[in-house]
């Protein structure tokens, strides 16, 4: 894939640090390995001893003019991204590590970050991203905070994306120093909603993903240098690499880190032979790696943990609004949800009715002061210890946030609209016995590297532009202009009946808003792989809106060339508006050239027939309800 390569040393340290999430330089002296860190110290690295020998790295982070006897709480990121840089020449107060710790620790916070096991300047390897040593890690490390002389004895953790997913995995350790967490635009079921949606890998995002981490595990600047764009001798004129600990003066504990990272699993090559979530990934071998590698599959510890939890997501971030919707009707613990019109971390408005430069709301600056007053309310002394279970969501199209405690939210009806002749789509069932168009899956078709799937590694802003050039690519049902202004909000869900000349296939739906100038607009879409179309009556692990699957290899289910065939699936959620005017349009595909690998595999072309007809009435159902523009 093509990429923009940054122009300046300074745009690639800024990629640099958006790789990182965060860096910083030491000033303190060598520390002995899990020593306490002095309370007099501004910032100090060091490397903590686990249950199996295996020494994590820490920065640790006071406030400016801290005594000994005070007491406060700390905040916990855990990345495997680097915790920090190491710099050339930069004081301290230049890092870019120093605005996130001087924020958290202005607002009265220790902050504690933390390389994860097999990456940074920490030892071990990887089996697999997430597996439960690393999981277990993130519970001593929290042990080892509320032993510290400055600390109040109550631990906080969040973090965007991976960081997101080492903040609600540590409550699986039910440290009862954690009593509060901010999962934020993380990948909840990491298997079904980023790396394989609908059995369909994501294979633009992964490799590019993948080919970073790699580079990183490896201290390998250049490397790193290259795959995000920009010149190895600038960068490396500044960045040494990930940041030693103070005790490394020379080198060779890092050394030894990197060393040990040369084990580590590569995801993507992992991911070309791993399909079902219980085949084995990897040369470790592991098994029910899809499950065990996400929040969604230790649910029942992360209830019983009681965290309260503050949640952001993003309506076009890859698939996680619908784990944000799956966790907060199956656990208990108290959940305050945002779900807005951004990218991957809220750098970028996504809302597709406005321009691609509109600036987020709310920003940064208020952003913050809504998660420091969640910890505030649970890590403080003074705090109340309450968080209340509620969902704010932003409706795209309208501008407009409503907030409910129940989801799907109230008031909306279902509403099936059929595939018709000519390529119309109504809520009239069709009558005839007969009928279904014909398709040959385009493979040059695409969305782009713009989308929702690509936002995921990195924030970069979702903008699909005006889809009618690559509707032509596609097979389109499309509705007459809408009466009224119309909502719809919830999961949309898609029954396709269709004979195929394959076994296999992926099978994309999108749902788009057609303007009446003819722009037509990108909402959400949904994907199942032909041979996972199998249904299962066994209970999900978390709530879904949509037919459930195991998405085992002894479920799989391939498709009989010349049979129709049911396929079934939720797209992702969304809430939009359609103006009065506008259009509905469902669009049909079977590739997305720069997003997922090709299937079927061996290279052949499928050849559709989609029925839309009594016997075999393909459809679409919506939540929808007339527009209110005083609700």
């Amino acid at each position: 894939m093509n990429r923009e390569r940054p122009a300046s040393l300074a745009a690639g340290l800024a990629a640099l640090a958006g790789l990182a999430c965060g860096d910083g330089v030491s000033t303190s002296a060598d520390r002995a390995e899990g020593a306490p860190v002095s309370a007099l110290t501004r910032n100090q690295a060091l490397h903590i001893p686990m249950r199996d020998g295996v020494r994590i790295a820490v920065d640790v982070w006071l406030p400016a003019g801290i005594q000994p006897g005070d007491r406060l709480p700390a905040m916990m990121r855990a990345t495997r991204y680097w915790r920090a840089r190491g710099e050339v020449g930069v004081p301290l107060e230049e890092t870019s590590n120093f605005a996130e710790a001087e924020r958290w620790n202005r607002a009265g916070y220790a902050l504690v970050l933390v390389d994860g096991r097999g990456s940074g300047a920490s030892f071990g390897i990887r089996r697999f991203e997430l597996a439960e040593d690393e999981v277990t890690d993130y519970g001593e490390v929290a042990d080892w905070i509320a032993d510290q002389p400055w600390s109040n004895g109550r631990v906080g953790a969040y973090g965007v994306s991976y960081a997101g997913n080492t903040a609600e995995m540590l409550a699986v350790n039910r440290n009862p120093a954690v009593k509060a967490i901010a999962p934020l635009f993380n990948d909840f079921d990491n298997f079904g909603h980023l790396i394989f949606p609908g059995g369909v890998l994501t294979v633009g995002f992964l490799e590019d993903w993948s080919n970073r981490t790699r580079m990183q595990d490896l201290n390998d600047i250049c490397g790193l240098s290259d795959a995000i764009g920009a010149a190895c001798d600038e960068v490396r004129s500044r960045v040494t690499g990930v940041k030693p600990v103070d005790a490394d003066v020379d080198g060779s504990l890092l050394a030894a880190a990197v060393a040990e990272h040369q084990a580590n699993t590569v995801p993507f090559e992992a991911a070309l032979e791993y399909e079902f979530r219980d085949d084995p990934f990897g040369p470790y071998g592991e098994t029910n790696v899809g499950h065990r590698r996400s929040p969604s599959g230790h649910l029942p510890q992360i209830d019983e943990s009681g965290a309260a939890m503050f949640v952001r997501v993003g309506w076009q971030d890859a698939g996680t609004v619908n784990g944000t919707l799956g966790r907060y009707n199956t656990i208990s613990n108290p959940q305050q949800v945002f779900i807005g019109p951004w990218d991957h971390g809220a750098r970028n408005d996504t809302d597709p009715f406005k321009a691609d430069d509109t600036p987020v709301a709310p920003d940064a600056d208020a952003r913050f002061e809504e998660l420091v007053a969640f910890f505030d309310a649970h890590l403080k002394e003074d705090g109340s210890g309450e968080t209340p279970t509620e969902i704010h969501y932003y409706t795209l199209g309208a501008d407009r946030w409503t907030r409910t405690e129940t989801w799907p939210p109230e008031g909306f009806d279902d509403v099936t609209w059929y595939f018709g002749e000519g390529g119309t789509l109504s809520t009239e069932a069709p009558a005839s016995e007969a009928g279904g168009d014909p398709y040959t899956v385009d493979f040059t078709a695409t969305t782009g590297t713009r989308n929702r799937w690509y936002t995921n590694g990195g924030g970069g802003d979702v903008v699909y532009g005006d889809r009618r050039a690559e509707d032509e690519k596609l097979l389109t049902y499309t509705s007459a202009p809408l009466p009224v202004d119309t909502e719809v909000t919830g999961h949309p869900v898609v029954t396709v009946h269709l004979a195929s000349t394959e076994t296999d296939g992926a099978f994309i739906v999108y749902l788009e808003d057609v303007a009446p100038d003819g722009t037509v607009r990108y909402i959400t879409e949904g994907q199942l792989r032909g041979v996972m179309r199998g249904v299962t009556d066994d209970p999900p692990l978390y709530r879904k809106y949509g037919p459930h699957r195991s998405e085992s290899r002894a479920d799989a289910l391939p498709l009989v060339p010349g049979e129709v065939a049911e396929l079934s699936f939720d797209l992702w959620a969304t809430s939009v508006l359609f103006r009065a005017g506008h259009r509905i349009r469902i669009a049909l595909a079977g590739a997305d050239a720069d997003t997922f690998l090709r299937y079927p595999r061996d290279g052949n072309v499928p050849e559709w027939t989609v029925q839309r007809n009594a016997i075999h009435a393909s459809r679409m159902v919506l939540p929808m309800r007339p527009a209110n523009p005083n609700r």
